[in-house]
């Protein structure tokens, strides 16, 4: 591997370590430091990291690490609806029942131990999980462009995350339950339906960036209920989604607000 895509994936590892927050001003010998690479691969990747989006030059100031705005929050997630959309629905076709047996165990397992008690160790988990769902629907389509561009974009994701809609303890049963809502819905073999499932979760996500509808569980509408609930379930699938209850403060995310998630 060339020294420039060394450093790429140290920068990245520091995005998902949040040993870097947007925003946040950086120097070439910074990056050195926090990627442990020679200063000429460093003047390598800067160009790259431009080209992604994930930092931009600041006259007068220096490197700066992209911000999470409005604008960020839109796009980041728009792009995940468009491809998820057609991975979701590809996804529900091609699928076997072992894929989407593992997914079910998997989350089901979070929740089992969820049920003892939220660890530290536990939401770690409860991420990889998250991320292992979206990837594995991503990753079904057999296009590494596809792939590759998607996961540049879930670094953007991540920056947002960061104060924004990070899988904290007391979300990690709720989004389990969500996920098996959607894992459900997929698993139906309709395609239809596969792509409503995880447009609707995604702009789930996107509206609690932006401060919307903020005392709704998480994507309501697909969690799977408890034994029992799944009429109810099928109910609220027909009607439509409930109306937001804070729209005027969608031009205002969370983070800028000086709120906490």
């Amino acid at each position: 591997m060339k020294l420039r895509d060394q450093a790429y994936q140290r920068f990245t590892r520091g995005l998902l370590a949040r040993e870097l927050r947007a925003g946040q001003f950086v120097s070439q010998r910074e990056l050195v430091a926090l990627t442990g690479m020679p200063l000429g691969a460093i003047r390598e990747l800067i160009p790259r990291l431009e080209a992604d989006g994930l930092i931009r030059t600041v006259p007068q100031r220096g490197m700066q690490v992209a911000q999470v705005d409005v604008r960020l929050i839109r796009d980041a997630f728009g792009f995940r609806i468009m491809i998820e959309r057609e991975a979701a629905a590809q996804f529900a076709l091609r699928a076997s029942d072992d894929d989407f047996r593992r997914l079910r165990d998997d989350h089901e397992a979070v929740l089992a131990s969820a049920a003892k008690g939220v660890t530290p160790a536990l939401v770690a988990r409860a991420q990889s999980v998250d991320d292992g769902m979206h990837t594995t629907l991503v990753d079904a389509l057999g296009n590494g462009i596809v792939s590759n561009a998607w996961r540049v974009n879930q670094l953007k994701i991540r920056l947002i995350r960061q104060t924004e809609t990070r899988l904290d303890a007391d979300l990690v049963a709720p989004v389990m339950r969500v996920h098996l809502g959607v894992i459900d819905a997929i698993a139906s073999r309709d395609p239809r339906r596969a792509a409503e499932a995880i447009d609707e979760h995604i702009s789930a996500s996107r509206d609690r960036a932006l401060g919307l509808g903020e005392g709704r569980p998480p994507d309501a509408r697909f969690a799977r209920l408890p034994q029992g609930g799944r009429d109810e379930l099928g109910a609220a699938l027909r009607s439509p989604p409930a109306p937001h209850d804070n729209e005027p403060r969608a031009a205002t995310p969370r983070a800028i607000r000086g709120g906490r998630r």
